[in-house]
């Protein structure tokens, strides 16, 4: 009886043993099995980290810094047929406004934000029709010498300006085959040096003009949208400016009078993504060749983009409200995220677009 007992204690001990190596091997496969799940979570997070990434760096506009509060510098550039071929710096802009200021001629008021462009210019005198978009942008004003009625309304208006004619934030470039008065640039540089003797305030809480997008808005699915591969805008029979679209870049080509214009200092060509036409009401003042507009209430225009181009509604309220673009429905229109250029034509000239 001994022997039998011992016997089943032996066979006892075994099959306890055996089930304890089979406890063991269930529990090492269970854990084994969950660090494997959790190795695979963890990989799918630091996935969806990246898409999430990916995803922000997609939705963010590039063109300007849209949660940036540096205050914008607004530049008076020469467009004179002397001066054209070495307009300076016109690419760094992020918004370009045209208008004829008399005579025939027009000017560019390059809009600036967060750069540190190295030649500006050539910078001309200010124009009082310029004021109402320099205060729309609440930007800094910065020209050489000014007309008249633009010298009484700076100051009456509160706007900050830099002024060549008394800053010395300028210098002359005598190596150009052209008269001394189109010779006169600047750079960002002085600009901030000039603003911060000034004391004047370099920040702003006025949100940025256009309703930037990140995400491309394609006017051939609109249905007023129709193909615009040249914009022609006519602001006098001494001025005419046009847009030819590059598809391959799919921006805009800006020419004058024919002829296609180059950023001197980038030694490439003027280019724009937007297009803003719209016309205005205008007339030359009397006893002068100086030009006034009424640009208040509401008008007619087009938005252009990526080689189409749709009716638009222009609003402004007051000579520093922004001016708001909106489609024929009443929404606000989008605008893709690149270089913008408004050209404000007169009521009885004409754009063209093919």
């Amino acid at each position: 009886m001994i022997g039998k007992t011992e016997k089943q204690k032996k066979l006892v001990l075994i099959i306890l043993g055996a089930l304890v190596l089979i406890f063991l091997g269930a529990g090492i496969y269970t854990l084994t099995k969950q660090n494997k799940t959790d190795e695979t979570s963890g990989e799918q997070e630091v996935t969806n980290d990246d898409e999430e990434e990916q995803t922000e760096e997609d939705n963010t506009i590039k063109i300007v810094d849209l949660n940036s509060n540096s205050r914008p510098i607004a530049v008076m550039i020469n467009n004179h047929n002397e001066a054209r071929p070495y307009q300076s710096g016109i690419m760094d802009a992020y918004l370009v406004y045209e208008m004829q200021v008399e005579a025939g001629i027009t000017r560019l008021m390059a809009v600036f934000k967060d750069k540190d462009t190295t030649r500006i210019g050539s910078v001309r005198s200010a124009r009082h029709t310029y004021l109402d978009y320099v205060m729309e942008n609440d930007a800094i004003y910065v020209h050489y010498g000014w007309s008249y009625v633009a010298e009484a309304q700076v100051p009456q208006l509160g706007i900050n300006n830099i002024n060549g004619l008394y800053d010395n934030y300028f210098w002359r470039d005598s190596s150009l085959p052209v008269a001394y008065e189109h010779t006169a640039f600047t750079s960002m540089a002085k600009i901030k040096e000039a603003i911060a003797n000034k004391g004047y305030r370099n920040t702003t809480e006025k949100d940025t003009l256009l309703n930037y997008v990140a995400s491309e808005v394609d006017l051939s699915a609109n249905e007023k949208g129709v193909a615009a591969n040249t914009v022609t805008l006519t602001f006098s029979s001494a001025t005419q400016t046009m847009f030819k679209y590059d598809s391959t870049n799919q921006n805009y080509q800006r020419y004058v009078n024919g002829k296609i214009t180059y950023d001197y200092l980038y030694n490439k060509v003027v280019t724009f993504k937007n297009i803003i036409a719209i016309k205005v009401n205008n007339w030359t003042m009397s006893n002068t060749t100086l030009q006034d507009f009424d640009n208040l209430g509401e008008g007619d225009g087009y938005y252009i983009t990526d080689g189409y181009s749709t009716p638009i509604k222009w609003y402004k309220e007051s000579r520093s409200s922004q001016t708001v673009y909106k489609d024929l429905s009443g929404n606000e229109i989008e605008v893709n995220d690149g270089n913008t250029y408004i050209g404000i034509i007169p009521l009885s000239n004409s754009f063209a677009i093919n």
